[in-house]
Protein backbone atom coordinates (compact mmCIF):
# COMPACT_ATOMS: atom_id res chain seq x y z
CA UNK A 1 0.00 0.00 0.00
CA UNK A 2 2.48 2.11 0.80
CA UNK A 3 4.35 1.56 -2.06
CA UNK A 4 2.04 2.29 -4.49
CA UNK A 5 1.27 5.56 -2.57
CA UNK A 6 4.83 6.19 -2.75
CA UNK A 7 4.69 5.56 -6.27
CA UNK A 8 1.81 7.75 -7.30
CA UNK A 9 3.29 10.57 -5.78
CA UNK A 10 6.86 9.96 -8.04
CA UNK A 11 4.27 10.62 -10.89
CA UNK A 12 2.46 13.36 -10.19
CA UNK A 13 6.18 15.19 -9.08
CA UNK A 14 7.63 13.65 -12.24
CA UNK A 15 4.36 15.41 -14.16
CA UNK A 16 4.11 18.44 -12.51
CA UNK A 17 8.15 18.81 -14.12
CA UNK A 18 6.90 18.24 -17.17
CA UNK A 19 4.45 20.77 -17.40
CA UNK A 20 5.59 24.48 -18.54
CA UNK A 21 4.47 26.73 -16.10
CA UNK A 22 1.32 28.84 -18.01
CA UNK A 23 2.47 32.08 -18.13
CA UNK A 24 6.45 31.89 -18.22
CA UNK A 25 8.54 34.43 -19.60
CA UNK A 26 10.44 33.24 -22.67
CA UNK A 27 13.45 35.51 -23.72
CA UNK A 28 13.09 37.38 -26.97
CA UNK A 29 14.48 35.52 -30.01
CA UNK A 30 14.60 36.73 -33.44
CA UNK A 31 12.90 32.37 -33.94
CA UNK A 32 10.64 33.00 -31.61
CA UNK A 33 9.26 36.25 -32.96
CA UNK A 34 8.44 34.58 -36.28
CA UNK A 35 7.42 31.28 -34.91
CA UNK A 36 4.38 33.11 -33.07
CA UNK A 37 3.99 35.64 -36.04
CA UNK A 38 3.36 33.20 -38.96
CA UNK A 39 0.97 31.10 -36.30
CA UNK A 40 -1.20 34.28 -36.62
CA UNK A 41 -1.71 33.48 -40.42
CA UNK A 42 -1.65 29.82 -40.19
CA UNK A 43 -4.38 29.28 -37.22
CA UNK A 44 -6.44 32.23 -37.58
CA UNK A 45 -7.36 31.76 -41.43
CA UNK A 46 -10.88 30.70 -41.94
CA UNK A 47 -11.08 27.03 -42.08
CA UNK A 48 -14.01 27.11 -44.91
CA UNK A 49 -13.43 30.68 -46.99
CA UNK A 50 -9.12 31.15 -45.93
CA UNK A 51 -9.74 35.04 -45.31
CA UNK A 52 -6.98 36.32 -42.50
CA UNK A 53 -8.74 38.45 -39.66
CA UNK A 54 -8.37 42.05 -39.65
CA UNK A 55 -7.65 41.46 -35.68
CA UNK A 56 -7.85 39.18 -33.00
CA UNK A 57 -9.26 38.39 -30.49
CA UNK A 58 -11.81 41.00 -31.37
CA UNK A 59 -12.89 40.27 -34.92
CA UNK A 60 -15.79 41.75 -36.38
CA UNK A 61 -14.40 41.33 -39.75
CA UNK A 62 -11.41 39.96 -42.41
CA UNK A 63 -9.14 42.25 -44.30
CA UNK A 64 -8.09 41.33 -48.03
CA UNK A 65 -5.03 43.20 -47.32
CA UNK A 66 -4.49 40.70 -44.13
CA UNK A 67 -5.25 37.91 -46.73
CA UNK A 68 -2.37 39.27 -48.97
CA UNK A 69 0.35 39.46 -46.34
CA UNK A 70 -1.06 36.16 -45.42
CA UNK A 71 0.15 34.66 -48.79
CA UNK A 72 3.38 35.71 -48.54
CA UNK A 73 3.61 34.57 -44.85
CA UNK A 74 2.95 31.43 -46.21
CA UNK A 75 6.10 30.79 -48.52
CA UNK A 76 8.05 32.23 -45.19
CA UNK A 77 6.52 29.14 -43.25
CA UNK A 78 7.48 26.79 -45.81
CA UNK A 79 11.04 27.76 -45.91
CA UNK A 80 11.63 27.88 -42.03
CA UNK A 81 10.13 24.84 -41.81
CA UNK A 82 6.63 25.71 -40.11
CA UNK A 83 4.98 23.63 -42.33
CA UNK A 84 5.30 21.32 -45.46
CA UNK A 85 5.47 22.79 -48.80
CA UNK A 86 2.44 20.19 -49.71
CA UNK A 87 0.31 21.81 -46.70
CA UNK A 88 1.70 25.45 -47.90
CA UNK A 89 0.40 24.79 -51.49
CA UNK A 90 -2.71 23.16 -50.18
CA UNK A 91 -4.05 26.41 -48.34
CA UNK A 92 -2.48 29.41 -50.74
CA UNK A 93 -4.76 26.64 -53.75
CA UNK A 94 -7.95 26.58 -50.86
CA UNK A 95 -7.30 30.71 -50.32
CA UNK A 96 -6.90 31.46 -54.42
CA UNK A 97 -10.27 29.37 -54.71
CA UNK A 98 -11.90 31.00 -52.89
CA UNK A 99 -11.12 34.46 -53.94
CA UNK A 100 -11.39 33.64 -57.71
CA UNK A 101 -15.25 32.43 -56.52
CA UNK A 102 -16.41 34.94 -54.61
CA UNK A 103 -19.42 36.99 -56.45
CA UNK A 104 -18.32 40.52 -57.85
CA UNK A 105 -21.12 42.50 -59.09
CA UNK A 106 -22.81 46.03 -58.89
CA UNK A 107 -24.51 44.99 -55.92
CA UNK A 108 -24.21 46.42 -52.75
CA UNK A 109 -24.91 43.57 -50.50
CA UNK A 110 -23.82 40.12 -50.52
CA UNK A 111 -21.15 40.54 -53.12
CA UNK A 112 -17.19 40.76 -52.57
CA UNK A 113 -15.71 43.03 -54.87
CA UNK A 114 -16.43 44.42 -58.60
CA UNK A 115 -13.85 44.95 -61.77
CA UNK A 116 -11.54 42.05 -60.26
CA UNK A 117 -11.30 44.80 -57.01
CA UNK A 118 -12.72 43.52 -53.59
CA UNK A 119 -14.21 45.60 -50.32
CA UNK A 120 -11.69 46.38 -47.92
CA UNK A 121 -13.00 44.11 -45.26
CA UNK A 122 -15.48 41.20 -45.48
CA UNK A 123 -17.83 39.45 -43.22
CA UNK A 124 -16.55 36.67 -41.04
CA UNK A 125 -18.57 34.29 -42.48
CA UNK A 126 -19.25 34.32 -45.80
CA UNK A 127 -16.66 36.54 -46.71
CA UNK A 128 -19.11 38.96 -48.48
CA UNK A 129 -19.14 42.69 -48.22
CA UNK A 130 -18.67 44.10 -44.58
CA UNK A 131 -21.32 46.67 -43.99
CA UNK A 132 -20.92 49.52 -46.38
CA UNK A 133 -17.00 49.54 -46.82
CA UNK A 134 -15.36 50.73 -49.80
CA UNK A 135 -13.83 48.69 -53.15
CA UNK A 136 -10.31 49.59 -51.82
CA UNK A 137 -7.42 49.90 -54.21
CA UNK A 138 -4.68 49.96 -52.20
CA UNK A 139 -5.92 46.70 -50.52
CA UNK A 140 -7.00 45.02 -53.48
CA UNK A 141 -3.12 46.11 -54.55
CA UNK A 142 -1.38 44.47 -51.11
CA UNK A 143 -3.93 41.03 -51.88
CA UNK A 144 -2.39 41.01 -54.92
CA UNK A 145 1.01 41.21 -54.33
CA UNK A 146 0.55 38.41 -51.82
CA UNK A 147 -1.09 36.49 -54.81
CA UNK A 148 1.84 37.43 -57.52
CA UNK A 149 4.45 36.33 -54.80
CA UNK A 150 3.02 32.40 -54.75
CA UNK A 151 2.52 32.94 -58.51
CA UNK A 152 6.05 32.97 -58.75
CA UNK A 153 7.00 30.99 -55.57
CA UNK A 154 5.18 27.68 -56.63
CA UNK A 155 6.82 26.99 -59.87
CA UNK A 156 6.63 22.88 -59.72
CA UNK A 157 6.02 22.46 -63.56
CA UNK A 158 4.56 18.98 -62.26
CA UNK A 159 2.90 19.32 -59.48
CA UNK A 160 -1.07 19.49 -60.02
CA UNK A 161 -1.50 21.78 -56.86
CA UNK A 162 1.32 24.49 -57.66
CA UNK A 163 -0.15 23.95 -61.59
CA UNK A 164 -3.42 25.58 -60.48
CA UNK A 165 -1.72 27.87 -57.87
CA UNK A 166 -0.52 29.44 -60.65
CA UNK A 167 -3.16 29.30 -62.81
CA UNK A 168 -5.87 31.40 -60.29
CA UNK A 169 -3.15 33.43 -59.45
CA UNK A 170 -2.20 34.75 -63.38
CA UNK A 171 -6.49 34.91 -63.55
CA UNK A 172 -7.35 36.94 -60.30
CA UNK A 173 -4.58 39.59 -61.11
CA UNK A 174 -5.59 39.67 -65.19
CA UNK A 175 -9.21 40.63 -63.81
CA UNK A 176 -8.60 43.73 -61.65
CA UNK A 177 -9.59 46.49 -63.98
CA UNK A 178 -6.69 49.05 -62.58
CA UNK A 179 -7.55 51.53 -65.91
CA UNK A 180 -11.33 51.62 -64.41
CA UNK A 181 -10.26 52.69 -61.50
CA UNK A 182 -7.91 55.94 -62.62
CA UNK A 183 -9.30 59.58 -62.21
CA UNK A 184 -9.32 62.39 -65.29
CA UNK A 185 -6.64 63.83 -63.49
CA UNK A 186 -4.42 61.01 -63.89
CA UNK A 187 -4.21 59.53 -60.84
CA UNK A 188 -5.64 56.36 -59.03
CA UNK A 189 -8.78 56.73 -56.74
CA UNK A 190 -8.56 55.63 -53.34
CA UNK A 191 -11.57 53.29 -53.55
CA UNK A 192 -15.48 53.39 -54.36
CA UNK A 193 -18.92 52.87 -53.50
CA UNK A 194 -21.34 51.32 -55.22
CA UNK A 195 -24.00 53.92 -53.23
CA UNK A 196 -21.93 56.52 -54.39
CA UNK A 197 -19.04 56.29 -57.04
CA UNK A 198 -15.50 57.00 -56.92
CA UNK A 199 -13.66 58.25 -53.50
CA UNK A 200 -12.68 61.58 -54.39
CA UNK A 201 -9.20 61.22 -52.59
CA UNK A 202 -6.30 59.79 -55.25
CA UNK A 203 -2.95 58.41 -54.62
CA UNK A 204 -0.68 61.05 -55.01
CA UNK A 205 2.45 61.88 -52.47
CA UNK A 206 4.56 59.53 -51.18
CA UNK A 207 3.08 56.87 -49.23
CA UNK A 208 2.14 52.82 -49.70
CA UNK A 209 0.81 52.91 -52.97
CA UNK A 210 4.46 52.60 -55.13
CA UNK A 211 3.65 48.66 -54.95
CA UNK A 212 -0.35 49.20 -56.42
CA UNK A 213 1.09 51.61 -59.16
CA UNK A 214 3.87 49.05 -60.09
CA UNK A 215 1.86 46.50 -60.47
CA UNK A 216 -1.31 48.41 -62.34
CA UNK A 217 1.28 49.43 -64.61
CA UNK A 218 2.56 45.85 -65.51
CA UNK A 219 -0.75 44.76 -66.16
CA UNK A 220 -1.20 42.73 -69.28
CA UNK A 221 -4.64 43.01 -69.08
CA UNK A 222 -5.78 46.52 -68.05
CA UNK A 223 -2.26 48.39 -67.81
CA UNK A 224 -2.56 52.30 -66.22
CA UNK A 225 -0.48 54.89 -68.77
CA UNK A 226 3.14 55.02 -68.28
CA UNK A 227 2.72 58.47 -67.16
CA UNK A 228 1.02 57.54 -64.10
CA UNK A 229 4.71 57.18 -62.39
CA UNK A 230 5.45 60.92 -63.38
CA UNK A 231 2.80 62.27 -62.18
CA UNK A 232 3.41 60.37 -58.73
CA UNK A 233 6.65 61.58 -58.41
CA UNK A 234 6.21 65.37 -59.35
CA UNK A 235 3.92 65.36 -55.68
CA UNK A 236 7.06 64.22 -54.22
CA UNK A 237 7.66 66.32 -50.73
CA UNK A 238 11.43 66.13 -50.55
CA UNK A 239 12.94 67.79 -47.23
CA UNK A 240 14.98 67.15 -44.00
CA UNK A 241 13.75 66.34 -40.90
CA UNK A 242 15.96 65.25 -37.32
CA UNK A 243 18.69 65.46 -39.59
CA UNK A 244 17.98 63.00 -42.27
CA UNK A 245 16.73 64.32 -46.31
CA UNK A 246 14.03 61.96 -48.04
CA UNK A 247 10.61 62.09 -49.42
CA UNK A 248 8.45 62.85 -46.64
CA UNK A 249 5.61 60.51 -44.87
CA UNK A 250 4.72 60.50 -41.86
CA UNK A 251 3.69 56.76 -40.52
CA UNK A 252 6.38 54.16 -41.15
CA UNK A 253 3.65 51.60 -42.71
CA UNK A 254 4.00 54.06 -46.18
CA UNK A 255 8.27 53.36 -45.89
CA UNK A 256 7.71 49.86 -45.45
CA UNK A 257 4.38 47.79 -47.40
CA UNK A 258 5.75 48.25 -51.02
CA UNK A 259 9.42 47.40 -50.02
CA UNK A 260 8.21 43.66 -48.51
CA UNK A 261 7.15 42.90 -52.01
CA UNK A 262 10.01 45.08 -53.80
CA UNK A 263 13.83 45.36 -53.57
CA UNK A 264 14.58 49.33 -54.07
CA UNK A 265 18.18 48.73 -53.19
CA UNK A 266 20.29 50.43 -55.80
CA UNK A 267 17.65 50.49 -58.46
CA UNK A 268 16.60 53.88 -59.27
CA UNK A 269 13.87 55.52 -61.05
CA UNK A 270 14.06 59.50 -63.06
CA UNK A 271 13.64 60.68 -59.23
CA UNK A 272 16.00 58.66 -57.50
CA UNK A 273 18.36 58.95 -59.78
CA UNK A 274 18.22 63.11 -60.06
CA UNK A 275 18.89 62.94 -56.38
CA UNK A 276 21.44 59.95 -55.91
CA UNK A 277 19.75 57.95 -54.02
CA UNK A 278 17.24 55.11 -53.57
CA UNK A 279 14.01 54.15 -52.73
CA UNK A 280 15.24 51.81 -49.87
CA UNK A 281 17.85 54.07 -48.21
CA UNK A 282 14.82 56.60 -48.42
CA UNK A 283 13.04 54.54 -46.08
CA UNK A 284 16.05 53.85 -44.29
CA UNK A 285 16.70 57.56 -43.39
CA UNK A 286 12.59 58.00 -42.70
CA UNK A 287 13.17 55.10 -39.77
CA UNK A 288 16.22 56.82 -38.61
CA UNK A 289 14.32 60.11 -38.25
CA UNK A 290 11.22 58.91 -36.65
CA UNK A 291 13.58 56.94 -34.30
CA UNK A 292 15.10 60.08 -33.47
CA UNK A 293 12.41 62.02 -32.98
CA UNK A 294 11.04 59.65 -30.21
CA UNK A 295 14.36 59.73 -28.91
CA UNK A 296 14.20 63.58 -28.62
CA UNK A 297 10.34 63.24 -27.60
CA UNK A 298 9.10 66.54 -27.82
CA UNK A 299 5.91 65.78 -26.11
CA UNK A 300 7.31 64.41 -22.96
CA UNK A 301 5.48 60.83 -23.75
CA UNK A 302 6.25 58.10 -20.95
CA UNK A 303 8.79 55.42 -22.21
CA UNK A 304 10.09 56.50 -25.83
CA UNK A 305 14.03 56.34 -25.76
CA UNK A 306 16.55 54.86 -27.82
CA UNK A 307 15.21 51.51 -27.69
CA UNK A 308 11.24 52.19 -27.41
CA UNK A 309 10.12 53.93 -30.38
CA UNK A 310 8.52 53.72 -34.01
CA UNK A 311 5.07 56.12 -34.80
CA UNK A 312 3.03 54.19 -37.48
CA UNK A 313 -0.81 53.18 -37.99
CA UNK A 314 -1.48 51.05 -35.15
CA UNK A 315 -4.58 50.78 -32.36
CA UNK A 316 -4.66 53.22 -29.41
CA UNK A 317 -6.10 53.96 -26.17
CA UNK A 318 -8.98 55.86 -27.09
CA UNK A 319 -10.16 59.23 -28.61
CA UNK A 320 -10.48 61.18 -25.85
CA UNK A 321 -8.79 63.88 -23.45
CA UNK A 322 -7.22 63.19 -19.66
CA UNK A 323 -6.02 65.20 -17.59
CA UNK A 324 -2.54 63.36 -16.83
CA UNK A 325 -0.56 64.74 -13.59
CA UNK A 326 -1.39 68.05 -14.20
CA UNK A 327 -1.56 68.52 -17.92
CA UNK A 328 -4.30 67.94 -20.67
CA UNK A 329 -3.13 65.07 -22.98
CA UNK A 330 -5.18 64.17 -26.36
CA UNK A 331 -5.28 60.96 -26.88
CA UNK A 332 -6.55 58.28 -30.22
CA UNK A 333 -7.99 55.08 -30.76
CA UNK A 334 -7.17 53.37 -34.03
CA UNK A 335 -5.34 56.09 -35.86
CA UNK A 336 -1.98 56.70 -38.24
CA UNK A 337 0.48 58.51 -36.24
CA UNK A 338 4.05 59.14 -37.40
CA UNK A 339 6.18 62.25 -37.73
CA UNK A 340 8.05 64.02 -40.48
CA UNK A 341 8.33 67.24 -41.55
CA UNK A 342 5.15 67.75 -43.42
CA UNK A 343 2.84 66.76 -39.89
CA UNK A 344 3.58 65.20 -36.71
CA UNK A 345 0.75 62.77 -34.88
CA UNK A 346 1.98 61.49 -31.61
CA UNK A 347 0.27 60.38 -28.65
CA UNK A 348 2.41 58.36 -26.81
CA UNK A 349 1.65 55.33 -28.75
CA UNK A 350 4.42 53.02 -29.53
CA UNK A 351 3.62 50.01 -32.02
CA UNK A 352 5.99 46.68 -32.58
CA UNK A 353 5.44 46.96 -36.03
CA UNK A 354 7.17 49.89 -36.72
CA UNK A 355 10.77 48.84 -35.98
CA UNK A 356 9.55 45.40 -37.16
CA UNK A 357 8.73 46.45 -40.47
CA UNK A 358 11.68 48.55 -40.97
CA UNK A 359 14.42 45.67 -40.06
CA UNK A 360 15.97 45.57 -43.25
CA UNK A 361 16.51 49.32 -43.43
CA UNK A 362 17.42 49.57 -39.61
CA UNK A 363 18.27 45.90 -38.52
CA UNK A 364 20.31 46.64 -35.56
CA UNK A 365 17.97 49.22 -34.00
CA UNK A 366 14.90 47.33 -34.96
CA UNK A 367 16.32 44.39 -32.99
CA UNK A 368 17.37 46.01 -29.85
CA UNK A 369 13.91 47.87 -29.91
CA UNK A 370 11.99 44.42 -30.23
CA UNK A 371 14.30 43.18 -27.84
CA UNK A 372 13.68 45.72 -25.08
CA UNK A 373 9.59 45.87 -25.76
CA UNK A 374 9.52 41.65 -25.73
CA UNK A 375 11.71 41.50 -22.57
CA UNK A 376 10.13 44.75 -20.81
CA UNK A 377 6.36 44.61 -21.48
CA UNK A 378 6.10 40.15 -21.94
CA UNK A 379 3.21 39.99 -19.36
CA UNK A 380 1.02 43.04 -21.25
CA UNK A 381 2.52 42.82 -24.93
CA UNK A 382 3.63 39.27 -25.71
CA UNK A 383 0.81 36.72 -26.44
CA UNK A 384 0.64 33.37 -28.75
CA UNK A 385 0.60 35.40 -31.79
CA UNK A 386 4.24 37.71 -30.86
CA UNK A 387 3.81 41.33 -30.39
CA UNK A 388 0.32 42.50 -29.68
CA UNK A 389 -0.03 45.56 -31.64
CA UNK A 390 0.44 49.10 -29.44
CA UNK A 391 1.00 50.34 -26.12
CA UNK A 392 0.76 53.53 -24.18
CA UNK A 393 2.40 54.10 -20.87
CA UNK A 394 1.49 58.06 -20.31
CA UNK A 395 -2.49 56.57 -20.90
CA UNK A 396 -3.33 55.50 -17.29
CA UNK A 397 -6.55 55.40 -15.33
CA UNK A 398 -8.38 53.73 -13.57
CA UNK A 399 -8.26 50.30 -15.91
CA UNK A 400 -5.01 51.22 -16.71
CA UNK A 401 -3.24 52.05 -13.75
CA UNK A 402 -0.05 50.65 -15.43
CA UNK A 403 -0.41 52.02 -19.05
CA UNK A 404 -2.92 50.94 -22.09
CA UNK A 405 -1.72 47.90 -23.19
CA UNK A 406 -3.65 46.54 -26.46
CA UNK A 407 -5.99 43.26 -26.47
CA UNK A 408 -5.86 42.89 -30.28
CA UNK A 409 -2.95 41.60 -32.93
CA UNK A 410 -3.64 43.43 -36.63
CA UNK A 411 -3.38 41.58 -39.44
CA UNK A 412 -1.46 44.22 -41.49
CA UNK A 413 1.00 44.97 -38.73
CA UNK A 414 1.90 41.49 -38.00
CA UNK A 415 2.82 41.38 -41.68
CA UNK A 416 5.25 43.14 -42.15
CA UNK A 417 7.04 42.25 -38.82
CA UNK A 418 7.51 38.16 -40.57
CA UNK A 419 8.35 39.40 -44.03
CA UNK A 420 10.53 42.17 -43.36
CA UNK A 421 12.85 39.84 -41.05
CA UNK A 422 12.52 37.34 -43.40
CA UNK A 423 13.70 39.85 -46.57
CA UNK A 424 16.47 40.94 -44.46
CA UNK A 425 17.84 37.05 -43.42
CA UNK A 426 17.62 36.02 -47.01
CA UNK A 427 16.15 38.70 -49.15
CA UNK A 428 13.03 35.72 -49.74
CA UNK A 429 10.29 37.55 -51.02
CA UNK A 430 12.37 40.09 -52.79
CA UNK A 431 14.43 37.22 -54.88
CA UNK A 432 10.49 35.76 -55.49
CA UNK A 433 9.14 38.68 -57.06
CA UNK A 434 12.09 39.26 -58.99
CA UNK A 435 11.24 36.09 -60.70
CA UNK A 436 7.31 37.93 -61.89
CA UNK A 437 6.65 39.40 -65.18
CA UNK A 438 4.18 41.43 -64.32
CA UNK A 439 6.37 42.96 -60.86
CA UNK A 440 9.48 43.59 -63.59
CA UNK A 441 6.98 45.08 -66.55
CA UNK A 442 6.11 47.43 -63.96
CA UNK A 443 9.09 48.52 -62.96
CA UNK A 444 10.72 48.75 -66.33
CA UNK A 445 7.56 51.43 -67.21
CA UNK A 446 8.43 53.43 -64.58
CA UNK A 447 11.98 53.37 -65.58
CA UNK A 448 13.63 51.82 -62.97
CA UNK A 449 17.46 50.91 -63.94
CA UNK A 450 20.03 49.93 -62.15
CA UNK A 451 21.86 47.04 -59.89
CA UNK A 452 19.63 43.73 -60.03
CA UNK A 453 17.41 45.86 -62.75
CA UNK A 454 20.08 45.27 -65.36
CA UNK A 455 19.98 41.97 -65.29
CA UNK A 456 16.40 41.68 -66.61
Amino acid sequence: MLRNFYSFICVIILLACSVKPVGKSIPYSRTELKNRTFNYFWKLADPTNFQIPDRYPTFPFSSIAATGFGLSTYIVGIENKYISRQEGSDRVKKTLQTLWNLPQGLETSGISGYKGFFYHFLNPNDAKRYKTVELSSIDTGLLMAGVLSCMSYFDDEKDETEQEIRMLADKLFQRVDWTWMMKHNGRMSMGWHPEKGFIESDWKGYNEAMILLIMAMGSPSHPIPTQSWSKWCATYPLDTFYGQKNVQFDPLFGHQYSHIWIDFREIRDSFMLANNDDYFNNSRKATLSNRAYCIANPGNWTGYGEHCWGLTACDGPANKTLDIDGKERQFFDYRARGACSIQIVDDGTISPTAAGGSFPFTPVESEKCLENMWNTYQVKLIGEYGFKDAFNLTYKDDKNPDGWFDIDYLGIDQGPIILQIQNHETALIWDIMKKNPYIIAGLKKAGFKGGWMDMK
